[in-house]
């Protein structure tokens, strides 16, 4: 069993909240690491999978079947299959506020799942649970396999390419065909896959809603809409642009990135590691790998974001940390990079507290006007945790 880093703060939260949520895609481990939580309460628990007729039916007046078992945490997986649900959570809890009442798993953000996100809002507490992250899988997987499955444990544990590629393949078919239905949104799913298709080309750069839509032929606000259902179903980010600095002109449009590597390659035709390197895609592909795992490395309190002026100053990657320092990253694939000109400029302009250029593997080193290079897995687990 691969221990996943937010099992101790999900602990912490059941201690104190009447409700916690895990929130994250299909297929990443939300049921086995409730159950594990089951053990670790002292009280009795009850495990509902919506999913299951039987289940459901369990739920079909679900204010008596809830007070009946009142003195038990009741896990509630799928929760978005029953969206009514929310209201009665939040009235059960405002009637009684104890610990550990409900654990509730969904597999889309609460922003878009209709009329969650305001009914339960300061009664339970969310954390995401994403595919494996670089951070739990170091000591049992290479760099290169990581980066290539991306963390979906179906496909990083697959015995060879070719199941690995065939789950990822069958992944994204349900999710497109019956997850994103499942959410209340009526979508077109040829529309959906294409979309999602031209992410992939497009990943690692600004987002041009316009140039979307005249592509796809559907106006700029379906293809929002259908931008924030990829979103708060955590196939995709959008990388915010940091422009606090008036004095500059800054590029203020997103960047865009899936945000699987795995899922990125199957839709890029990518099957292998050495197919990997070769593609125009991979320098996109590292960045957006890198981004993603430093991400899942840092805890909502931190902020993320990209920079990049009119006249070329650029840093892939700019954190504030929770305690205000400043870091910035530019991200190479090379082992020995030469660091950017614009990255120099964005030092000048956002004086960081710390300056970092992130590569794959290789010794760390100090470059000019104290700029580090660093390879990802040291700068994961010795230096990002000082900040």
């Amino acid at each position: 069993m691969i221990v996943r880093n937010i099992t101790n703060s999900l602990v912490e939260d059941l201690s104190y909240f009447s409700a916690i949520g895990i929130i994250g895609p299909r297929q990443v481990g939300k049921t086995t690491l409730a159950k594990y939580l089951q053990t670790q309460l002292s009280t009795d628990s009850i495990y509902l999978d919506l999913e299951l007729p039987s289940d459901r039916r369990l739920l079909t007046d679900a204010e008596q079947f809830l007070r009946f078992h009142q003195n038990k945490c009741v896990v509630i997986d799928e929760i978005q299959r029953m969206p009514a649900l929310f209201e009665l959570l939040r009235a059960l809890i405002d009637m009684d506020s104890r610990s550990a009442r409900f654990i509730i798993l969904g597999s889309a953000s609460p922003t878009i799942i209709k009329g969650s996100s305001e009914t339960l809002a300061g009664r339970v507490a969310y954390t995401e649970l994403m595919p494996f992250s670089r951070n739990e899988t170091i000591s049992q997987f290479d760099l290169a396999q990581h980066w290539l499955w991306g963390g979906f444990p179906k496909a990083l544990l697959a015995p060879n390419a070719t199941l690995a590629s065939r789950w990822i393949g069958s992944f994204i078919t349900t999710f497109i065909e019956r997850d994103l239905t499942e959410l209340g949104t009526q979508v077109t799913t040829p529309l959906v896959r294409k979309l999602l298709e031209m992410i992939g080309y497009l990943h690692g750069n600004i987002l041009n809603v316009s140039d979307l839509s005249r592509s796809l032929g559907v106006s700029q606000p379906t293809i929002g809409r259908y931008l924030d259902l990829l979103e708060g179903a955590f196939m995709i980010v959008r990388l915010q642009s940091y422009f606090t600095n008036i004095s500059k002109r800054i590029v203020k449009s997103p960047k865009i990135y899936i945000r699987d590597s795995g899922i990125l390659h199957y839709l890029s035709n990518i099957r292998s590691y050495e197919q990997l390197l070769s593609n125009p895609l991979v320098g996109a592909s590292w960045e957006g790998y890198v981004i993603e795992q430093i991400r899942r490395a840092t805890n909502s309190d931190w902020q993320h974001f990209y920079y990049r002026t009119q006249k070329g100053a650029e840093s892939d990657l700019f954190l504030i940390s929770p305690l205000g320092k400043k870091i910035c990253i530019e991200i190479k694939l090379s082992l020995n990079p030469a660091i950017s000109r614009g990255f120099y400029e964005t030092l000048t302009d956002l004086k960081p507290d710390h300056r970092f250029v992130i590569i794959p593997t290789g010794q760390s080193y100090p470059k000019s006007d104290d700029v580090w290079v660093m390879n990802l897995d040291e700068f994961l687990q010795t230096q990002l945790p000082t900040f």
